[in-house]
């Protein structure tokens, strides 16, 4: 990360936990600063080094250094998580809906999938469940990604055990929406409207309203063009779970700590990290080269604020995200206007 942002980290970190607070022990001796205590954490975060490493760089012994990457962790989940651990807002809405236009998925949020963390030093009584179907120890992210990196959804925790539907089950993803605090979006397709965004995914989610799947064996030349088109738009989450172990070895090898909950921190906190890196390193116009100066100025998607539903509206919602029938007529309508941009062209 640049200079600039590590210190952001270090000033905002340090002002909300006492614990980084460079001030003198029960001797009178000036203890570690914050800088050394942070660069630590971060170190450990980034190299996925074993704590005691860190004797040899920074003179700070083994225990230390894991107090430091606990309290570290636990405090930029605790500072930052409500910026850049959040659901996209409306602002953010009507660019990736924009940005999906422009790929001719128009209703596109982004891209949903999960990834396997392995846990090394998991408890023996737990290794039936945390044993999936890669017979290793493991610890399941769900997460939502855009086509810039930016993380949007993320739900970890879950044991190895479970596949992509299991985790689904138990994901908030769809918790603000099904309960009316999300933004009502509207478009048309092929001159069918629609009122929810949808998530690119693999074939083994379920045929939900909220999902485009990919097709396994497309037939014809249509469905060919847009089983490609999904596919490579698909790989957005991909791409951003292979930038987050690059960034932060930890999560990208087995990992070491015995504590469930230290390891969500650690998760948590390599996201929002991530998040914040994106966002620094952030250009405009990104690999997509999109003119969002000319995206203003026409009349897209419109977005607005559902209200609270009763319990009623509540079911209906959830029957609506549900629907088989939608889920066929989104993607049968994708697949024409595809091939329509395509013919175009």
């Amino acid at each position: 990360m640049n200079r600039s942002l590590f210190l952001r980290i270090q000033s905002k970190v340090e002002a909300y936990e006492p614990y980084f607070v460079h001030k003198r022990n029960g001797v009178g001796v000036l203890d570690l600063s914050a800088l050394q205590k942070i660069t630590t954490a971060l170190r450990m975060l980034a190299y996925g080094v074993a704590p005691y490493f860190m004797d040899e760089y920074l003179r700070i012994g083994e225990s230390i250094a894991m107090k430091n990457l606990k309290k570290f962790v636990k405090a930029v989940v605790a500072i930052f998580s409500d910026e850049y651990l959040r659901l996209p807002n409306n602002d953010d809405i009507a660019r990736l809906l924009a940005v999906g236009e422009s790929r001719g998925f128009l209703g596109m949020l982004g891209s949903i999938d999960c990834m396997h963390w392995t846990w090394k030093n998991c408890s023996t009584a737990w290794k039936g469940m945390h044993t999936g179907h890669a017979h290793e120890l493991t610890i399941i992210l769900e997460a939502v990604a855009s086509y810039d990196l930016w993380i949007w959804h993320a739900f970890f925790g879950l044991l190895g055990s479970n596949n992509d539907i299991n985790v689904l089950e138990w994901s908030f993803i769809f918790t603000e929406l099904a309960q009316g605090r999300a933004p009502r979006l509207n478009y048309t397709i092929n001159g069918n409207e629609y009122t929810m965004g949808y998530y690119l995914a693999d074939d083994i989610y379920p045929q939900w309203a909220t999902f485009v799947k990919i097709i396994p064996r497309p037939q014809g030349k249509k469905n060919k063009h847009f089983a490609e088109a999904q596919e490579v738009y698909g790989k957005d989450v991909e791409r951003a779970f292979g930038v987050l172990q690059a960034r932060f070895a930890i999560v990208c090898g087995p990992t070491q700590p015995w504590d469930l909950q230290t390891l969500k921190d650690i998760m948590k906190a390599c996201i929002i990290l991530h998040n914040m890196i994106t966002e620094d390193e952030r250009d405009d116009g990104g690999e997509e080269n999109i003119d969002y100066e000319q995206i203003d100025k026409i009349p897209h998607a419109q977005v607005s604020l559902e209200r609270t539903p009763n319990t009623m509206e509540f079911i209906q919602q959830h029957r609506r995200i549900r629907d088989r029938k939608t889920h066929s007529r989104l993607q049968s309508d994708l697949v024409k206007h595809l091939w329509q941009i395509y013919s175009q062209s």
